[in-house]
């Protein structure tokens, strides 16, 4: 056999693009790879997921502050490719987070470890390092399960440490408003209150409470409702609360409803706690 000497074709050529180069001030490489399976979100994954390992996330700045956590925007792109605008919600440390939740939302709640019972009681600093890692579990898993059981909440992403990446929810490219905001007409108002209804519905077959919800915690976008802010929903058969906090869920939902004109008679908060209670059992 005859070796045949290589002759670099003089059109040989490739396409590179320099990703190594991040402004280490608001980039980091996706942390999609570094977290465990159990840590991503539930199958099947929405076609917006990037999870490719050369995608790179970008800090685009805070949506929303609060006292135990702030929501930030990111971006997860890859260089020269596909990009999703999620939403970032990050606990605070024991440096800057209060806490201040009552104590009731987390009755029925397991902690191991009676030194870590007690550092959560007592709140130092300790204590509040890791009450922002169990409410950021609580939350994980609400979002997880709920999303799979059909309720309208923002698509959990994943979970790292204290950092819960979930869908942006917005009205071409905004933030979608809180209920609060809005002033729909009665046809959009109807909608609304049914798909809220329908909401708390599901969360009552699963057996829990959203536990906080108001006009507040609920997003217009558009024309379908969004319920977020679910670290503390209320396990009704564990929780010797829970169907208190069901019935304050139905009287803050209804009171915003009738005050902007929905029929009494369909924005009951009686008539619908009696309608969940009976889905719960």
């Amino acid at each position: 056999m005859t070796d045949v000497p290589f002759t670099e074709p003089d059109d040989l050529a490739f396409d590179w693009v320099v990703t190594d180069d991040l402004d280490e001030t608001t980039q980091r490489w996706s942390t999609w790879l570094d977290v465990e399976p159990l840590c991503r979100g539930p199958e099947p994954r929405p076609d917006w997921v990037v999870t490719e390992q050369a995608a790179v996330d970008t800090e685009l700045g805070i949506l929303k502050t609060g006292k135990e956590a702030e929501v930030h925007l990111l971006e997860r792109a890859v260089p020269e490719g596909r990009s999703v605008v999620m939403a970032a919600k990050r606990y605070k440390g024991r440096e800057h987070s209060s806490f201040h939740r009552n104590s009731a939302y987390t009755e029925g709640w397991s902690t191991r470890r009676s030194r870590d019972r007690r550092a959560i009681k007592a709140r130092s600093s300790f204590g509040r390092e890791l009450a922002s890692t169990q409410w950021a579990n609580a939350e994980w898993q609400a979002l997880c399960r709920f999303w799979s059981a059909g309720v309208p909440v923002p698509y959990p992403v994943q979970i790292d440490g204290t950092e819960i990446l979930m869908e942006f929810v917005h009205v071409d490219g905004e933030p979608a408003p809180r209920l609060a905001q809005t002033r729909p007409g009665p046809d959009l108002l109807h909608s609304w209150f049914a798909q809220v209804r329908d909401a708390m519905t599901a969360l009552a077959r699963e057996g829990v409470a959203h536990g906080d919800l108001s006009p507040y915690n609920i997003l217009a976008a558009g024309e379908r409702i969004v319920v977020i802010d679910l670290p503390q929903a209320i396990d009704l058969a564990g929780n010797t609360q829970g169907f208190d906090f069901l019935h304050r869920d139905c009287r803050n939902v209804c009171a915003w409803f009738r005050r902007r004109g929905l029929d009494p008679g369909l924005a009951d908060e009686e008539a619908l706690f009696a309608e969940l209670t009976a889905q719960a059992f």
